[in-house]
């Protein structure tokens, strides 16, 4: 039986033995920006560091990552916050902080995984893992590639208006079912623009819409959990302007792109309408956000992929090497054509916007 798109991706995704509840996870079938380098995370720890310092340096500093696969990216940044322990001689006290310093951030941070499958085997035991935002929250809230496996609506064009695409959750069938709802007429209008006529005067042009204000909602209820500090969304997207014709929904399994079938097999995904996600994300924040692609963003945070200097090969041969392997994945990371070309929004709460935009 043909559904709305929107309830066949909440079941393929999130349902029983749905995609990311069931099987070895995400990262067994496509690859983000948390697989492809460590030095995403070692960016992602500057950035908890900058709102860390933004916040004064509170006595617990949260970082949530929200759409948390099996916990890789997390599992890097306490790697990473591990490392950044300062060590003591042996058989000497630890040393006491000053009052005017800061505890160290290692020992601040509270890092939490925000995910519907069951918790990891194997998972440090100073990650938490809940299956809902929590409320409150002081710090960091991350979300990489969440956004674009919120279910939506999909809706087509008619002579007599939008309506919703229906598929069968066995097949990817489609067919054409009834007129969209008044909210979801609103948000096409605003954030979608109608087609014209065709140039023959014959009527709509065959396009396709994925209705945003799911997502939209989404965002707004993650920053609404952030007391303080920023709320982050990694994602591909398009702004208004650009709006894909025939839109851009797709599957994923083992590594390759497949149909969309909702059988709950493979990933079911959709860009973002990134301008849309954060005009909501604003609204709740009363506060500017910042739209910038990943290439900007992680150039910003030192990450800049460039080639070591090659007088390092010959006074240091090995280390020449491993700068250059480091260099290529920072590249891939940046790479405007791929993974570069991802959008970061980062949505300030409560704390002065100039001290988290990328700069």
């Amino acid at each position: 039986m043909s559904i709305r798109w929107r309830d066949a991706m909440q079941r393929a995704l999130y349902g029983p033995g749905g995609f990311f509840v069931s099987g070895a996870g995400p990262a067994a079938h496509f690859r983000t920006s948390v697989h492809a380098s460590p030095a995403f995370a070692a960016a992602l720890l500057r950035l908890v560091e900058q709102v860390d310092a933004a916040l004064g340096h509170p006595c617990d500093l949260c970082v949530v990552d929200v759409g948390a696969g099996r916990g890789e990216l997390l599992r890097a940044l306490a790697a990473a916050l591990g490392a950044s322990r300062p060590s003591a001689r042996a058989g000497s006290p630890p040393a006491a902080a000053s009052p005017s310093a800061p505890v160290p951030l290692a020992s601040r941070v509270r890092l939490t995984a925000v995910e519907k499958a069951a918790r990891p085997d194997g998972l440090p035991e100073r990650i938490g893992w809940v299956d809902e935002i929590p409320a409150g929250l002081t710090g960091l809230l991350v979300a990489t590639e969440w956004l674009d496996n919120v279910p939506l609506d999909v809706a087509v064009p008619t002579a007599d208006g939008w309506r919703y695409l229906l598929v069968d959750p066995a097949t990817g069938e489609e067919a054409v079912g009834d007129p969209v709802g008044p909210a979801d007429a609103d948000w096409l209008e605003r954030w979608w623009p109608t087609p014209g006529a065709g140039a023959d005067g014959s009527g709509f042009r065959a396009v396709r819409a994925e209705i945003g204000r799911t997502r939209d909602d989404a965002w707004a209820e993650a920053v609404r959990r952030v007391d303080r500090g920023l709320a982050l969304a990694v994602d591909y997207g398009h702004l208004r302007g650009g709006r894909p014709v025939d839109g851009t929904l797709t599957g994923y399994r083992g590594g390759r792109q497949v149909p969309p079938v909702p059988d709950g097999s493979r990933d079911v995904t959709a860009h973002v309408a990134v301008d849309s996600v954060a005009s909501a994300g604003a609204t709740v924040a009363g506060c500017a956000y910042d739209l910038v692609s990943q290439r900007e963003a992680l150039r910003a945070l030192g990450a800049d992929g460039g080639r070591p200097p090659l007088s390092l090969a010959t006074g240091d041969p090995a280390g020449y090497v491993r700068a250059l392997a480091a260099a290529s994945a920072v590249a891939e990371l940046t790479d405007p054509a791929g993974l570069g070309g991802h959008w970061w929004l980062r949505q300030p709460v409560g704390v002065d916007p100039a001290s988290l935009m990328a700069r």
